[in-house]
């Protein structure tokens, strides 16, 4: 999403050419070939773990470091490979997207229009905002030192990520659409009078 903003944005002329469905195909499949052998791999690895005691995670669902808690042996390896794995796959997305945007911003500024401006803000502010909102939760989660995450934050972080970021989506990019928009006022005007 962040490349295809940066393509609207900064080449336009080009879009239709650069952003086509085969581009499209190909990011995704990129994204599913990248992550499933790195997912496999963690689930071997837990796998292998001795589990003796409970088998009761005190968690909302099965998640990586929640069932790290449960193991009897050493888990070090296993919490070094999510650090790593974590890093690769939500730092380095993340930054990108942060240079993208970085690219964008300069180039909005150099609009001359305050109309275009604010066109072409209001076009990457949905995306900017669901991007903070899920990769601020998952950094916590995933790249916070063991020690200072009690086990319900990382239960309410973890409801963040999975349940509230992915409801909130479809209102966050529909609050773009003007018709949305004037409903909802429309709808407000009503409920304060």
């Amino acid at each position: 999403m962040a490349y295809d903003r940066y393509v609207a944005i900064c080449n336009p002329l080009l879009y239709p050419l650069v952003m086509n469905h085969k581009v499209c195909v190909q990011l995704a499949i990129a994204s599913w070939v990248s992550a499933v052998p790195v997912v496999t791999g963690q689930t071997c690895q837990i796998f292998s773990l001795p589990f003796c005691g409970s088998n009761r995670i005190n968690h909302f669902f099965c998640d990586i470091p929640p069932i790290l808690k449960l193991a009897c042996g050493d888990t070090f390896l296993n919490e070094i490979a999510i650090y790593l794995a974590s890093l690769v796959f939500v730092m380095v997305p993340f930054l990108l997207i942060v240079i993208s945007y970085g690219k964008i911003i300069a180039n909005i500024l150099k609009i001359s229009s305050a109309s275009g401006k604010a066109k072409a803000f209001s076009t990457c502010s949905s995306h900017l905002t669901v991007v903070v909102l899920f990769y601020g939760t998952a950094i916590i989660t995933y790249l916070q030192p063991k020690t200072n995450q009690s086990e319900g934050t990382g239960k309410v972080i973890s409801l963040f990520y999975t349940i509230l970021i992915p409801t909130l989506n479809p209102i966050i990019y529909t609050l773009r659409n003007k018709d949305i928009m004037v409903s909802l006022r429309k709808q407000l005007s009503h409920l304060l009078r």
